[in-house]
């Protein structure tokens, strides 16, 4: 079973602030002393932080709530007491931030060592050494340390990726990463091969270099939750351009392109906009006048037909790819 978990909601819970001391000094010729109770310690904090390592919300599903330590108590002689230890959320690179009650985003983090404070311990107490006054110089009370907060976290991943590659499933798009990058994702030939999204590097001479998602393949519905749904459409969100793979074996391919640009569409108009490429896939099993009619149907972008499998026109798409993306100042 595969541990790929993209989306998670998690309870997160400040520390504590520690109660202040209530104490005196106790000396052998100071029988009776001024107050020297001290501060307590302030309560950790919960921090989100992004670790490239990273893939999976997973350890997170595992824990379901994190708690950061409470502050200590003051102590005699004006000690301090010592601060919670904050707690780190670890999370991949791409893990959108949001308040599951009010489903406000709080943050988007996309690089190695950003980080977000979710919530803030609650600072210590003051001891009765801070209260001392001309009028009262023995106070016999101290604060109490401030609650911690604690709040619903929703975190889901955005792949991050400059290249998406869009299809039905078994149109071909693992296959196709596979050839040109260093990925190599699970290959059958059968749908929802592909269950979650694979990353590669597709390098370009010594160039330039650019990362390209397999995204699982889409159904006619995904845009409303049918197949795998907007759970893998929200992967393409952050990529610069999209690749639409169309299985030229297929005799409704045409049906397969429209179907593809209306789930982009209902899900946002932006991944509609983005610029892509045509690929026109299994070249190796169509005849002549098959390929002919790929490249007079009516698409916007340049349309590329290639054989995966016999390597044909692989060159010609990464050609494409670049020129692109160096149209868009990449």
């Amino acid at each position: 079973m595969s541990r790929f978990v993209d989306e998670v909601d998690i309870t997160v819970c400040s520390g504590k602030g520690g109660a202040g001391a209530v104490s005196f000094r106790r000396e052998k010729y100071v029988p009776k002393g001024g107050p020297d109770g001290g501060d307590g310690g302030k309560g950790g904090d919960v921090i989100v932080s992004v670790r490239r390592d990273l893939r999976t919300l997973y350890h997170l599903k595992v824990k379901g709530s994190i708690r950061a330590k409470s502050g200590m108590p003051g102590r005699d002689r004006n000690r301090h007491g010592a601060d919670g230890g904050d707690s780190i959320v670890h999370v991949p690179p791409g893990t959108v931030i949001l308040d599951s009650l009010t489903g406000r985003t709080l943050a988007d983090l996309t690089l190695g060592g950003e980080s977000y404070t979710a919530v803030r311990g609650g600072r210590g107490g003051r001891g009765n050494a801070r209260f001392a006054t001309a009028t009262n110089q023995a106070p016999r009370y101290a604060q109490g340390g401030e609650p911690g907060s604690e709040i619903v976290l929703t975190l889901h991943i955005k792949v991050i990726a400059d290249i998406g590659l869009v299809g039905l499933p078994n149109a071909g798009k693992s296959t196709l990463l596979s050839v040109i990058t260093n990925a190599r994702p699970k290959i059958a030939g059968y749908p929802f091969t592909t269950l979650t999204p694979n990353l590669g590097v597709m390098q370009y001479g010594d160039r330039c270099e650019y990362i390209i998602a397999d995204i699982p393949g889409l159904i006619e519905g995904a845009s409303s939750g049918q197949g795998l749904g907007i759970r893998f459409l929200k992967h393409i969100e952050r990529t610069k351009i999209l690749l639409f793979l169309l299985d030229l074996f297929e005799e409704n391919y045409e049906e397969h392109y429209r179907t593809l640009a209306g789930e982009l569409k209902s899900h946002s108009n932006m991944l509609l906009g983005k610029p892509r490429l045509v690929v026109g896939t299994k070249l190796d099993v169509v005849d002549d006048d098959r390929v002919e009619a790929f490249f007079s149907l009516a698409t916007e972008g340049r349309k590329v037909a290639i054989s995966s499998v016999m390597r044909r026109g692989i060159d010609e798409l990464k050609d494409a790819i670049v020129h692109l993306m160096e149209d868009l100042g990449e």
